[in-house]
């Protein structure tokens, strides 16, 4: 049982720890020292009847005052308090669900009630890093069986909020990822729309990439959405394209995604479960994944994407969803542009029918649509392409989206960086090979995806031939400073874009 300790009053820190709640305490304050409290201790605040449990970091200066207990931005939101508001802080009780986390570790399958355990914890905010870490880490070397993947999916959707629109198909599309560009939900989705079927799309921000498509359009429309908002769009356009983060569906997947984008895991089990809990959670009842395969995706063989796409189809059905796979070139970017309003200048090119727009990002987009539309039943087999690229061609996708985009809060036009360099060609020849990743990360250190306008323009694709000089790609940027820095990894490294003499 906690002391019955004099409240702290809480300071806001105004520093950022992502989504980690953290507290900082004096080493001298009496509650620090009569509960023995340590650095990286985990401490449970109360105010009133509210109450999280967060890392704590001792402060030795006189950064807090005395009776003070700090609070990180995510522990002060999570909280809802104001300066000065009194606090209790204790010791949390212990956690029974990482008796399950061990027992993983151990090999020990997870029955259904110890996933949905772990999972509330998880989402309460008990778990410190290091737990989460250790619950991901044991997923990923003692693989999670199809009835783990099932109850883990079921788990993260129950702990958060879900849409019922009433009515079926619910249409949705989503992308594997690990491709630069291929911002094709926001034409597929204006496609199936103005089709008449209904597509409330919840799209993510970028986490470890230069941009998601919630970045993307958000350069062009408000995605901040809540659900009777969402509902509203809905309602009068057909669909939406909001940010997921703003609706609380599927809780835990932002939480566990985090955790392993530092450690560089991306587990088959935690993959599936984190597309098919989004999807539930958001209503939907038939969804088209599109699986990009090349040496530089996220996934990089036949092989691998085959095993990956009956794993995704199994555990589809037994949470209720029709789940086609469609697998494409992930050789390559899609488009030119990668980077928040780059991509968003390629999709409004597309949809506008620009003689300049990406040929291969308009291809993809009308083909993933056909997909829907033939998913649905309201195009027979084979003729879903024909009828998404007449309702691109015609203008019809392009007023559905300025609907939607009015319906969101209102359309704008994408910025532009205000710096930019192109990176020449040190030979003449033939591009044999584009690495992804290493052109995202240059999107990255110009600033993508924070500054929206920042990335980079490809200019060339396999295949095609190039002169000595000639540009390759143009790297955009809003400051000299992340110009320069992305200029100097491109020049500091292996060729981005490898050149072969003819």
């Amino acid at each position: 049982m906690p002391h019955n300790h004099p409240p702290l009053t809480a300071h806001r820190m105004g520093i950022d720890t992502h989504q980690e709640p953290v507290a900082y305490m004096r080493r001298d304050c009496g509650v620090c020292r009569s509960e023995g409290f340590e650095a990286h201790s985990r401490v449970r605040i109360r105010n009133g009847t509210h109450a999280i449990v967060a890392t704590l970091n001792i402060v030795d200066n006189e950064l807090l005052s005395p009776g003070t207990a700090g609070l990180s931005e995510a522990a002060w939101r999570l909280l809802g308090v104001t300066e000065g508001t009194p606090l209790h802080v204790s010791h949390p009780r212990p956690l029974r669900s990482l008796s399950h986390v061990r027992g993983k570790i151990y090999g020990n399958e997870l029955p259904r009630e110890a996933i949905s355990e772990i999972i509330d914890d998880i989402v309460a905010g008990r778990y410190a890093d290091v737990e989460l870490a250790s619950f991901i880490t044991a997923c990923a070397l003692q693989r999670l069986t199809l009835p783990e993947i099932v109850d883990l999916t079921d788990a993260m959707v129950n702990a958060g909020d879900r849409i019922d629109w009433g009515r079926r198909p619910i249409m949705d599309k989503h992308s594997i990822g690990g491709l630069p560009g291929n911002r094709t939900t926001m034409i597929v989705v204006p496609i199936v729309a103005a089709h008449g079927l209904v597509m409330p799309k919840t799209s993510s921000r970028a986490i470890t990439s230069p941009a998601g498509t919630a970045d993307a359009m958000e350069c062009i429309a408000p995605v901040d959405l809540d659900i009777a908002h969402m509902r509203r769009v809905v309602e009068s356009e057909g669909a939406c394209i909001a940010w997921g983060g703003a609706v609380r569906l599927s809780p835990a997947d932002d939480i566990l995604i985090r955790i392993e984008r530092a450690l560089d895991l991306d587990s088959e089990g935690q993959l599936v479960a984190s597309i098919l809990s989004k999807k539930v959670a958001a209503g939907s009842t038939h969804v088209v994944l599109d699986m990009p395969v090349g040496p530089t995706a996220k996934v990089r063989d036949a092989a691998a994407a085959a095993a990956l796409g009956n794993v995704l189809s199994d555990a589809g059905r037994a949470v209720g969803l029709e789940v086609l796979i469609v697998t494409s070139d992930g050789t390559q970017p899609v488009g030119r542009g990668i980077g928040p309003a780059l991509e968003a200048r390629d999709v409004l090119a597309v949809l506008r029918r620009e003689p300049n727009a990406p040929q291969d990002l308009s291809d993809k987009s009308v083909a993933l649509a056909g997909h829907v539309l033939e998913l649905s039943g309201a195009a027979r087999r084979g003729e879903g392409a024909r009828m998404a690229s007449q309702i691109l061609c015609d203008g019809t996708a392009l007023r559905k989206f300025e609907a939607i985009c009015q319906a969101q809060g209102g359309f704008r036009e994408p910025t532009i960086a205000a710096h930019f360099a192109p990176v020449l060609s040190p030979r003449a020849g033939v591009v044999s090979a584009i690495d992804n990743r290493r052109l995202a990360r240059v999107a990255k250190l110009a600033g993508a995806p924070q500054d929206p306008a920042a990335g980079l323009e490809i200019h060339v694709k396999l295949g095609k031939r190039v002169d000595a000089g000639q540009p390759l790609f143009t790297i955009h940027a809003e400051s000299p400073g992340e110009l320069g820095y992305a200029r100097t990894f491109v020049e500091g490294g292996p060729d981005i874009v490898a050149i072969e003499a003819d």
